[in-house]
């Protein structure tokens, strides 16, 4: 079974989304397994799981020892030879794109999600540990919880058995596209017509009409994204 770790102080904030999600139904199914790791629950009585920065400046930092100590506790109950990934969403990390969510489901067996807050985690967390940063764009959220939730959305779906195959298989950022438009009842709404050839029962010739508006819809919204010229 594919395991999620997420260690973070604020554990609610998880509990909403995945019980309503595509993660829940996975974790319902036996498909994923998400644990939780407090972090005041690696501190010792008074103590702060943050500091004040050495050398001075605004906010404060996430202390190394609790998160080490939850992190330890997780190694210690993985299995020889698991396949795992520890990341810590960061905006000074990587982009996270939906290449990265495939090798997530794919290359792996555990994803060990560290969540930082404040001005961030103590650096020598990731020189102690094999982690990677990863970001989801040139944007500052308040914590790691948020993106540590769209990354493990992104992955999860991915597992075999969490969405159905053909919805997958016609999504975007699959095959270097963004998807068609889709449309549904009223086939008029305000003035404004469903395509015709949506209603015309033609499947090939609605296959065509969805190959070209995903190619005219990728090459205005994500020109980057196309191998035309």
């Amino acid at each position: 079974m594919f395991t999620i770790d997420v260690l973070t102080l604020f554990p609610e904030i998880f509990a909403p989304f995945v019980g309503l999600s595509i993660i829940g139904r996975a974790v319902e199914a036996g498909i994923v397994d998400i644990r939780y790791h407090h972090v005041l629950d690696a501190l010792k009585a008074q103590e702060r799981a943050d500091g004040p920065p050495y050398g001075g400046g605004p906010g404060m930092v996430m202390r190394v020892e609790p998160l080490a100590e939850l992190l330890d506790r997780v190694l210690a109950d993985t299995s020889p030879g698991e396949r795992r990934l520890i990341v810590i969403p960061s905006p000074s990390g990587r982009r996270f794109d939906h290449t990265e969510a495939q090798r997530f489901a794919r290359d792996f067996d555990r994803l060990i999600f560290i969540c930082g807050r404040y001005e961030g985690i103590d650096e020598r967390l990731m020189q102690l540990y094999p982690c990677r940063e990863y970001s989801l764009g040139d944007f500052v959220v308040t914590g790691g919880e948020l993106p540590a939730l769209a990354m493990m959305d992104a992955t999860v779906r991915l597992l075999d058995g969490a969405v159905a195959s053909g919805s997958l298989a016609a999504e975007s950022f699959t095959g270097d596209v963004l998807d068609y438009p889709a449309y549904t009842r009223p086939p008029v709404f305000r003035g404004v017509d469903v395509p015709p050839v949506l209603l015309s029962g033609d499947h090939a010739a609605i296959a065509r009409w969805r190959r070209e508006a995903s190619r005219q819809r990728t090459q205005a919204r994500r020109p980057d994204l196309s191998k035309e010229d």
